[in-house]
């Protein structure tokens, strides 16, 4: 059996609406899938259902498509994880986010660090973020999740730390305690990794400060887009939805 096409549909969706899909949808299944009038695919709108969906328009002009019944709705999350990650350069970042979207992650937070090698402001900023949106959208297209990721406005870590509130664990392999040793946390739990320099001694203090405890994944130093999968993978196979 031919792999359904899963699209993002910005609007809410219910069954026997007809809703009109975003440039992005309208690309995806006229231009590059070449779905005509009457071919079907399936939507979801982010809150965790899946709908089958029939298209009333597919042309230059747009895309429309009449909702159909709901095929499955996901579960909430075993773990609730968030990943606060300090800002990348380019594929580095992309890569990451489309990794822990895939891996389920609930939320993420790219900070500004005192060693992040990208500067971003105003219109570089905006267009980043749209651009990161986009690639959680295109992730959870692909990966089955019908729960979109919430991506939270970048900051500096210190002002994240702030109002940090909650578990968490800080990936660092100068840690005397291993990520696999810890306690199961309580339904929800944060994630701090550092750029492709490292979090400074002052980051990881303040952290330290605000509760978060510093843990190794192992007797190798790991690439900043590399230890958060590897962290999110040994979360969700502990006391997460791996189980």
């Amino acid at each position: 059996m031919a792999r359904a096409h899963r699209i993002f549909s910005p609007s809410p969706l219910e069954p026997g609406a007809e809703v009109t899909l975003d440039e992005q949808g309208t690309r995806h299944l006229v231009q590059v899938l070449r779905l005509k009038v009457g071919d079907t695919c399936v939507l979801f709108d982010g809150s965790g259902r899946d709908f089958s969906a029939t298209l009333t328009q597919a042309d230059k002009r747009g895309c429309r498509a009449r909702v159909g019944a709901i095929l499955r709705e996901e579960p909430t999350a075993t773990l609730h994880l968030h990943l606060v990650i300090g800002i990348s350069r380019g594929e580095r970042m992309d890569f990451s986010i489309q990794k822990a979207v895939e891996l389920g992650i609930s939320g993420i937070t790219p900070t500004f660090t005192e060693r992040s090698m990208v500067n971003l402001s105003g219109e570089r900023l905006r267009n980043r973020i749209e651009h990161w949106q986009g690639v959680i959208r295109h992730a959870c297209e692909q990966s089955g999740r019908s729960r979109l990721t919430q991506l939270h406005a970048p900051q500096a870590l210190t002002e994240w730390l702030t109002d940090f509130a909650g578990q968490g664990l800080m990936l660092d392999h100068r840690a005397g305690t291993t990520l696999v040793s810890q306690p199961p946390p309580d339904k929800r739990l944060t994630l701090l990794v550092g750029p492709e320099g490292g979090l400074s001694r002052n980051e990881r203090e303040g952290a330290q400060r605000k509760g978060m405890l510093s843990v190794r994944l192992g007797p190798r130093i790991l690439r900043t887009e590399t230890a958060p999968l590897a962290a999110l993978a040994v979360a969700q196979a502990l006391w997460g939805d791996f189980r």
